[in-house]
């Protein structure tokens, strides 16, 4: 799994770099929710976590998101902001904490290409580590209903679906963009997991066959879509000022998917 991890995070080096997200941050300085950061400690590791609260009345259930190969990035912190506009809480660690200059996160990076390289990099079982800090944390939260889901990007697609093998406690993986687990860790899945995934994007979706057919194999819920038209990242890409069309309508289809599924955890 490392393995594949890694190769995945390197292909997408070969991507186009991150374009500004300007757009992103305007959105998020706007929000009118509570957004905080937290430090979790384990293993001997601190790990920032950036937080959203939404405005509700009831305990909430909680989403850990896992950001793309491109860190907790404006985009990602946007995208938690959003979750929680929709009644969720959500925990979105950056786990490039402690990985770059001077010990900095994310955003300490001078380049795109440094971020990515530094991601791909990362050892799977401190990823591991840190998001089951991140999982512990979301279920104790006192505005929390103790539910936790797991979702993820592009790499942290991956991370999801290779979470949900780790963490019996999780109650649904929601995967976008992201490989699967090897067929071994398959039989440990205890949650439904659900797949978004681009019609453009190949290298991503060939994968979609082959986990369908090793999560039926070992009698795991899994049910992939692909929306037509769709590259990888769309869910970014769709909401970009000036999005292709088809980036746009896979990203509202995918939003309101996610919605609904959450509806039902």
């Amino acid at each position: 799994m490392r393995r594949a991890l890694l190769i995945l995070g390197f292909l997408c080096l070969s991507s186009l770099a991150l374009p500004a997200q300007d757009w992103a941050r305007a959105r998020l300085e706007k929000s009118p929710r509570h957004q905080e950061w937290v430090v979790l400690k384990h293993d001997g590791r601190q790990v920032q976590c950036f937080v959203v609260y939404p405005e509700v009345p009831d305990k909430a259930t909680a989403i850990v998101m896992i950001h793309e190969i491109f860190g907790l990035s404006d985009w990602a912190r946007e995208m938690a902001d959003e979750l929680a506009a929709q009644g969720y809480i959500v925990v979105a660690p950056d786990l490039l904490s402690g990985a770059g200059p001077n010990g900095g996160g994310s955003d300490s990076f001078t380049n795109q290409s440094a971020v990515t390289k530094a991601v791909s990099l990362l050892p799977q079982d401190q990823v591991s580590g840190d998001l089951k800090a991140a999982a512990d944390y979301a279920a104790k939260i006192p505005a929390g209903n103790g539910k936790v889901v797991v979702a993820g990007f592009c790499w942290g697609g991956g991370q999801s679906f290779h979470f949900a093998t780790r963490n019996a406690d999780v109650k649904a993986a929601f995967v976008f963009y992201g490989p699967p687990p090897v067929p071994e860790d398959t039989a440990r899945i205890n949650c439904p997991v659900y797949g978004f995934y681009g019609a453009n994007d190949a290298r991503i979706t060939v994968t979609v066959p082959k986990a369908t057919e090793q999560m039926r194999a070992a009698g795991k819920k899994y049910e992939p879509v692909i929306y037509s038209g769709a590259g990888h990242g769309f869910m970014r890409a769709g909401e970009a000022p000036g999005a292709d069309e088809a980036n746009k309508k896979a990203r509202d289809m995918a939003f309101q998917r996610w919605m609904e599924l959450l509806k039902k955890i």
